[in-house]
């Protein structure tokens, strides 16, 4: 930064200066050359009789990227306390994405964090938008950090809804952050123990009696459907995250419960349900990291129908491992995940599994270079991807095989 900026970016925050204990400008820049080439082949077998048929192989849809954010999150943050005495502090904490590749993403949207915080020997208060209580533990227990080729298999089949529709796995609007939330964190000094717990508004309008809901509004027209039905609740984030840290142990437990669609006329409520257990033991010469999740849709009716909608499922685990070695760590998992569609799908029960390996060398505290590989095998029509761009799966394709690399370099500061 030039002198001149620096000295126009202080006077300008002077005021804030006064009323601020601390104020730290903090980020991460993350870059790195990507491949990804996800693989559909045809899996029905040729025949030679009436009628002919001659198995069309496989397609491969590839890309190659200069990308960001293979190792940690690319960032730009500012983040404060202020002292109010007796033991209270108040704190903000905005944090904006960012994409370095290309400069298109920048500082217009604070969407990875933008909180207000009042602390204290009670806890801390939280509002605002944040991660969810249940979204810590596929990041916390994974090797990779939940980012890049070798990601939590888990989370990737959190974000992938195998029925389609927007949002993740049953459309769950909130499986890693939730806006207008209000949380509570509990104080450090536990003896080990931590945890919080998050409620977050759907912020919607609800009307008395509920007679008077007025009917939905198509999305991409804007026209009113009159036969349509009104989401009341949707977008509505309820969980808690309760864990022990001590020493080489940290073991935590969450559930969340986040209302995917609800429909006063109608008399439904499709509620997408969380519960993750997780661990990591470090032995100094290498770090066990193990996560168990099991997420569910659930429609609940007021009136039960002739023939009920189908509740849908999928239960993953991992398991990996960090080895450091010299100013290096090397990073390995495996994990696999399975759908269960409870009849929503004439074909097997669609499954995926994971395996990812990695080097980090750090350079110094703030900068290192990183390798990451990973292949994801899919079956039965899971369609899970290591990132880049979607399978080829119309006429007899159907996705299989998954694979990636990332090369980079991240610095922070």
């Amino acid at each position: 930064m030039k002198a001149g900026s620096l000295s126009m970016l202080v006077l300008g925050a002077s005021g804030l200066a006064h009323a601020q204990s601390s104020l730290t400008i903090f980020g991460v820049i993350d870059a790195s050359v990507s491949h990804y080439a996800n693989k559909s082949e045809d899996r029905n077998a040729a025949t030679f009789t009436s009628p002919f048929y001659v198995n069309q192989g496989s397609v491969t849809a590839s890309r190659t990227a200069l990308a960001n954010s293979a190792y940690n999150n690319s960032r730009l943050g500012f983040r404060g306390t202020e002292d109010l005495g007796g033991g209270l502090a108040a704190g903000f904490w905005l944090e904006s994405p960012i994409t370095n590749d290309d400069g298109a993403t920048g500082l217009s949207t604070f969407t990875r964090r933008s909180t207000l915080s009042l602390m204290g020997e009670f806890g801390e208060l939280r509002l605002g938008r944040d991660y969810t209580p249940t979204f810590w533990s596929d990041a916390v227990f994974d090797p990779f950090g939940a980012v890049g080729v070798g990601a939590n298999l888990i989370s990737s089949a959190s974000l992938f809804n195998p029925t389609g529709g927007a949002g993740g796995f049953g459309g769950n609007p909130n499986y890693m952050r939730a806006s207008n939330s209000v949380a509570y964190f509990l104080p450090p000094a536990l003896g080990g123990i931590y945890g919080q717990f998050m409620y977050a508004l759907h912020e919607n309008n609800s009307y008395a009696p509920g007679s008077a809901t007025p009917p939905g509004v198509n999305p991409v027209t804007g026209q009113v459907n009159p036969g349509a039905v009104a989401s009341a609740r949707a977008g509505r984030y309820v969980g808690g995250r309760l864990g022990y840290l001590r020493g080489p142990l940290d073991i935590a437990v969450s559930y969340g419960s986040s209302i995917a669609a609800d429909s006063y006329f109608a008399g439904t409520t499709d509620d997408v349900r969380t519960a993750n257990l997780g661990a990591s033991y470090d032995f100094g010469v290498a770090k066990l990291f193990g996560e168990l999740t099991r997420m569910r849709r659930e429609r609940d009716e007021v009136v039960a129908p002739l023939i009920p909608v189908p509740d849908s499922e999928f239960v993953g685990y991992l398991i990996g491992v960090t080895v450091p070695i010299g100013p290096g760590l090397i990073r390995a998992s495996y994990a696999r995940v399975k759908y269960d569609m409870n009849g929503n799908s004439p074909v097997p029960d669609p499954k995926a599994t994971k395996f990812s390996i990695g080097y980090v060398h750090n350079l110094s505290r703030r900068t290192a270079l990183y390798a990451n590989f990973a292949q994801i095998r899919n079956s039965n029509g899971a369609a899970v991807t290591v990132g880049g761009p979607a399978f080829v799966s119309a006429g007899v394709f159907t996705p299989r095989t998954s694979t990636g690399y990332d090369f980079g370099i991240r610095h922070a500061f």
